[in-house]
């Protein structure tokens, strides 16, 4: 009977149908491969700080543990400075030559940085040049980082419609949630089966051989990919692009979308403190502050990623019907609110069970007002500067106030000598990113192109 209803249908139906399925599936495989990339890049750059107490002991050996630590997650924020330069010329390179050969190019450039990172030598080995090549990596892993973030955003916005890109968008910040996932994991997994001995020794360098061998996978994974803009020819034409091309989104960017770029540089900041602290600092904080074991505070940031991770569609399609300043505006007010007395609570009651339910709760608003912040920044801009623009926004945000985040908050511990000084860190910055919202206009169901 059903063989006998398909073939009575028409011509004309059978057409639709048979045209709208390949579509579906397409976006469907388009947003695998755009998230698995995109997730392989942040797992090469976010494990770092899951190992950043080992780290800071085997490259920075300073007196005392906070000087340590402070130096480690330093070398962290580092890599974020250069995500602003990654931003403006890998983000020029995705706007000339394309979105998959921009996303190509990072991935090559962040199994460099991981490369170098698993096999460089520890200061007792060769002294200061061993720090210098941990910097060395960071700053190369943070130029990758910069591009990556600009194209493949641009890429999962212009495969959504008017009335999806939230949810599109929003599976940019559940590739990140779910290397992060997979980053504790294997942290806690090594923390477990490997005694102190070996894991300082060698066991801390698992991850990163592992990050270095995901490159050539991502690149395999996104070949198949359809390029959203129109793009030159051939690859003779792709290596004749001239500095002037790469300046021209930039001139037009910094002349026009001045503004723009202001205020979504100050709305960024709220969003990507809290992602930082919640996402990685918080299992640092349980190791240095609350005396934790390795192998159960790790589990902090796999709980924070793994609700972020599932939240995030949520987040996306919510934002969707009802506007992403709404929703950004609600959820930011409410973690400023919640994060002071969460900071209260896991040091009141510094057991595991408490400090997984607090980062759990805090990791649900930490993914409604970071996705619909991160998918509003590229629909300020027109195609044609898209991911220039969108990499310099978010960077320059996230440079400074995400990427130093755990520096700033160990320093304001150390500082202060109180430890519920990271609280302050992310209700300043949370405050000072709802500053500009009134004067963002809302892209929520509207064309962009």
């Amino acid at each position: 009977m059903a063989y006998t209803a398909a073939s009575a249908s028409s011509p004309k139906e059978n057409a639709s149908a048979s045209d709208a399925r390949p579509r579906r599936v397409s976006h469907a495989k388009a947003i695998a491969a755009i998230t698995l990339g995109n997730g392989l890049e942040f797992f090469d750059f976010t494990i770092y700080s899951f190992f950043a107490t080992i780290i800071g002991k085997l490259y920075f050996p300073v007196e005392g543990q906070l000087a340590q630590l402070m130096l480690a997650v330093g070398t962290f924020g580092v890599g974020f400075i250069m995500r602003p330069v990654g931003g403006v010329v890998l983000g020029a390179y995705a706007d000339r030559a394309g979105r998959k050969a921009a996303m190509s190019l990072t991935l090559w450039l962040m199994t460099l940085g991981s490369a170098i990172v698993a096999f460089a030598p520890t200061y007792a080995a060769i002294g200061l040049a061993a720090p210098v090549l941990v910097i060395l990596a960071r700053l190369i892993q943070g130029f990758a980082l910069g591009g990556e973030i600009g194209a493949s955003t641009s890429l999962l916005l212009e495969y959504g419609s008017d009335r999806t890109r939230g949810f599109y968008g929003s599976w940019q910040f559940v590739s990140q949630g779910l290397n992060t996932v997979v980053g504790s994991l294997l942290g806690v997994a090594l923390a477990a089966m490997l005694s102190t001995h070996a894991l300082e020794s060698w066991g801390w360098r698992v991850p990163f051989v592992i990050g270095m061998a995901m490159g050539p996978i991502g690149v395999y994974i996104r070949r198949h990919l359809d390029e959203t803009l129109s793009v030159p020819a051939s690859s003779e034409e792709v290596q004749a692009i001239e500095v002037s091309a790469v300046a021209r989104p930039l001139r037009e960017i910094f002349g026009t979308h001045w503004g723009v770029i202001v205020t979504g540089v100050v709305t960024t900041i709220g969003g990507t403190a809290a992602n930082y602290i919640v996402l990685f600092y918080l299992s640092t904080y349980a190791i240095k502050i609350l005396h934790m074991p390795m192998s159960l505070a790790l589990w902090a940031s796999w709980t924070a990623a793994f609700v972020t991770a599932i939240c995030s569609p949520f987040a996306g399609s919510l934002s969707d019907r009802h506007g992403r300043k709404r929703v950004l505006w609600i959820s930011r007010a409410l973690l400023i609110a919640a994060v002071y007395p969460a900071f209260m609570v896991i040091n009141a009651v510094p057991t595991v069970p408490v400090l997984l339910a607090v980062v759990a709760g805090l990791g649900v608003l930490v993914a409604f007002t970071a996705v619909p912040n991160i998918v509003m920044l590229p629909e300020m801009f027109p195609r044609e500067i898209r991911a220039t623009g969108m990499s310099i926004v978010y960077c320059l945000g996230v440079s400074i106030f995400g990427g130093f985040a755990q520096f700033f908050a160990t320093w304001l511990i150390q500082l202060s000598g109180n430890t519920l000084a990271p609280a302050w860190y992310l209700i300043g910055c949370g405050l000072v990113s709802l500053l500009p919202l009134p004067f963002i206009r809302e892209t929520a169901g509207r064309p962009i192109d």
